[in-house]
């Protein structure tokens, strides 16, 4: 069983400072990812649509960073890892004008036996708020280490 401070599940480590997101960056994303719907692409069409403006796609949220006190703050399990992928949850769109902040917190710890032995995984979720407080999603890290 892996041994852990159970005070770090919850625990916000880090909240970064606003990114103001404009319709150039949601633009530049979509030319990057080939993204063409007009929802996001298309300030006449999008209107029209159900969120009546240009809105980022969902997969934009993956785009903003946590800071410098992120990897500092992940507990480890040995001296090998890697990072085991990321789950996002959308909430709601994101829009030119935004301010997005993250908060980060450790969310769960749990140990799995695999073909090569054991493996302890950290999952780090950070919350995305817009200046309004509101959440627009949740992206889960997740984190493999070998004891």
């Amino acid at each position: 069983m892996v041994d852990y401070d159970p005070a770090l599940i919850g625990r916000v480590f880090e909240v970064t400072d606003p990114v103001p997101v404009t319709a150039e960056m949601i633009r530049d994303f979509c030319r990057a990812t080939g993204e063409t719907s007009p929802l996001f692409v298309d300030e006449e069409a999008a209107k029209r649509g159900p969120y009546g403006s240009i809105v980022a796609p969902p997969s934009f949220a993956v785009t903003f960073r946590n800071g410098r006190q992120f990897f500092e703050h992940i507990p480890r399990f040995g001296r090998q890892g890697f990072d085991a992928g990321k789950d996002v949850e959308f909430v709601a769109p994101i829009r030119p004008g935004d301010k997005i902040t993250l908060s980060s917190h450790v969310k769960e710890i749990y140990e799995k036996t695999g073909r090569t032995g054991s493996m302890v995984f950290v999952v780090v979720r950070s919350t995305l708020k817009n200046q309004n407080d509101e959440i627009v999603a949740h992206v889960d890290h997740r984190f493999m280490n070998r004891p």
